[in-house]
């Protein structure tokens, strides 16, 4: 046999002892790629023109540090010499490495290149692929390489359904993936089934979602955490309320997740109390921003922009998301001008929904210049931008620039925007304009509910009787019912109701004692305030002592009569409401806060009205 020759080669080349002789240059390549990539690079450059493969663990190594330096170039270069003309076919965990990275730098389509010539595909090559689309909002290819995975004969594992869950497109696409999840036996692994609960949530099927979780003898906080997000996001914030306590009850500490979910349901239910004691258990996570940014929304949406204001200046952090809750929160809470002042002060660019706070600022304070000068910064408005514009005009009594705005505006004209300008012209007992938006609305949705009851409003506030029976005959045809008004208030832990005429979640001999709270009120307000019942605010055609006596049972004036009889002195009194507060019942409740010096605080259905020493943030500009 002729012996091969080594003439001209390096004396570190030689076969038998490559692997020894080639550690040094291993070890330099690796030590550049710890501090200096570029360094490492041209090491590996050199080894190419000698044509010497370095070994898996050089590549391993320029790869990550490729990642963590973001050099998507560099990463190239490394994945070309892997792949160099000598037909070498690296290992595949090196192959899927190179996947990783390219996804990492969401290059997908050349991560699908690569993915597409390897010879052996593994079950991390299958699940980077997949992850890598879901996370690119490309569910559907993530499906295709699923089912083509099966075909393979390639068995996911935890990871590939995880992912594959999130690409669900729909129950149908949920129940094929559940099947083969229990089939292959990891239905009981903790991210599998945390990645079931929250798809179920997703497509509007909790109580899958809650079978799943109810399966599992030990649950994990995973788990928790996934099935009170379920609710709580879905607006079953009372289910989210008692799972957390039964969490915490099984010994799970909470952690972020948990907490910011709870405070979720606290925002939605306008549960302050409860919120408070979760923040307490909010502190060890003080530098978390998602979770403050969390408490921040609870307090705007409960109604305390102190506690808000507080939070927001102690916070270390603070994102674009921090600086939009604050101001919108400010704004909802009657605090205008301080809400336009932060904004001034925002060292961000605004985003689209800072500048609906920005707005709505200007529209509850009545600024329209400053409104006009906001609106057009926007580069690109959006209906938000153009209903705030609308609502803005409109509250200023501006009714023909509000319909002249509306008819060059930019978007689809949708029912939102011409219901603002129609409650606008009952402020400003516009009869004829709000006949004609009101025919408008009902044109686009005949079943309006809220167009009917403006509509009615409207023409029974100038006392055309005839045409308030006309809307009504209208409504009882379509079977469009009014929504009884409705308020509520926090008392201990419990929520009590009360809607307009007397009705209550109380027993018959406790109404009883809140109508007589009501009169007693009624005749201090009368005696120390002066209060005269505005009639106007009765919207049938009966007689004046009739009216006066509707108006007691208004809802708001029952749930602040019931806070005065259980609440302490030293707590304010918190009642939401469901509609728009009434003239009337405003005006009540700045001379109760003032003759029974409490403050007390009513969310309606577009902000927050805190009452205290006889006037409201409002300006009575609402």
């Amino acid at each position: 046999m002729m012996k091969r020759s080594f003439v001209g080669k390096p004396t570190w080349w030689r076969p038998a002892t490559t692997e020894i002789q080639i550690s040094p240059i291993r070890e330099f390549v690796i030590r550049c790629s710890n501090h200096d990539i570029h360094g490492a690079i041209s090491a590996m450059d050199i080894l190419q023109t000698l044509h010497i493969r370095a070994d898996p663990l050089v590549y391993s190594s320029l790869i990550k540090s490729c990642i963590e330096a973001r050099d998507i170039h560099s990463g190239r270069r490394v994945h070309r010499h892997l792949f160099d003309s000598d037909g070498n076919i690296p290992a595949t965990f090196l192959i899927n490495q190179v996947l990783g990275m390219y996804v990492r730098f969401q290059r997908v389509e050349e991560a699908r290149q690569v993915f597409d010539v390897m010879p052996e595909k593994n079950v991390v090559s299958w699940t980077t692929m997949i992850s890598a689309y879901t996370n690119m909002k490309r569910g559907r290819m993530g499906l295709e390489l699923f089912v083509m995975m099966g075909r393979s004969g390639v068995m996911p594992n935890m990871y590939t359904f995880s992912s594959v869950l999130r690409a669900s497109d729909g129950l149908e696409t949920v129940s094929m993936i559940h099947c083969p999840i229990v089939k292959v036996g990891l239905d009981s692994d903790v991210f599998v089934r945390s990645s079931l609960i929250d798809v179920y949530a997703k497509w509007g099927d909790l109580q899958s979602g809650f079978y799943v979780f109810d399966e599992m003898p030990t649950r994990d906080l995973v788990v928790w955490n996934s099935i009170i997000s379920g609710y709580a996001q879905d607006g079953n914030g009372h289910v989210a309320l008692d799972l957390y306590s039964k969490m915490r009850r099984a010994g799970f500490p909470a952690n972020q997740g948990a907490l910011t979910s709870v405070l979720r349901a606290c925002t939605g239910l306008t549960l302050l109390e409860m919120g408070r004691q979760v923040h307490t258990h909010s502190i060890k996570f003080l530098t978390d921003l998602i979770l403050n940014n969390a408490l921040l929304d609870m307090y705007c949406k409960c109604g305390s922009s102190e506690d808000a204001t507080c939070l927001f200046d102690r916070m270390v952090e603070k994102d674009i998301i921090s600086w939009s809750t604050m101001i919108s929160g400010l704004a909802q809470n009657g605090r205008n001008v301080e809400a336009l002042e932060l904004f001034d002060r925002m060292p961000l660019k605004p985003n689209y929904i800072t500048m609906v706070g920005v707005l709505f600022a200007c529209s509850h304070a009545g600024l329209v210049e400053k409104g006009w000068r906001h609106f057009n910064s926007i580069s690109n408005p959006g209906r938000e931008h153009y209903g705030c514009m609308v609502d803005l005009l409109g509250r200023a009594g501006k009714l023909d620039d509000a319909v002249k705005f509306i008819k060059e505006m930019n978007c689809e004209k949708d029912v939102v925007i011409w219901k603002s300008l129609l409650s606008s012209c009952r402020v400003h007992k516009d009869v004829e304009l709000a006949g004609i938006v009101g025919r408008r609305i009902l044109e686009l949705n005949p079943d309006e509910e809220g167009a009917h009851i403006l509509l009615s409003n409207t023409y029974a506030d100038s006392q055309q009787w005839e045409k308030v029976r006309e809307v009504r005959w209208e409504m009882k045809a379509r079977g469009v019912k009014k929504e009884p008004g409705c308020s509520w208030i926090e008392v201990g832990n419990r929520i009590e109701t009360f809607i307009v005429g007397g009705s209550s979640t109380r027993t018959h001999q406790e109404m009883e004692s809140v109508s007589k709270e009501v009169v007693r009120l009624i005749d201090r307000v009368t005696n120390e305030g002066g209060y005269i019942p505005d009639t106007s605010f009765v919207l049938h055609d009966v007689e004046v002592e009739q009216k006066k006596e509707s108006l007691k049972y208004h809802s708001e004036k029952l749930a602040v009569a019931f806070g005065l009889m259980m609440l302490g002195k030293d707590k304010d009194i918190r009642v939401i409401k469901n509609l728009r507060i009434c003239g009337d019942c405003h005006n009540f409740v700045k001379l109760v806060a003032m003759v029974e010096r409490r403050k007390i605080v009513i969310r309606d259905a577009v902000r927050f009205h805190h009452f205290q020493h006889g006037v409201c943030s409002c300006g009575d500009y609402w």
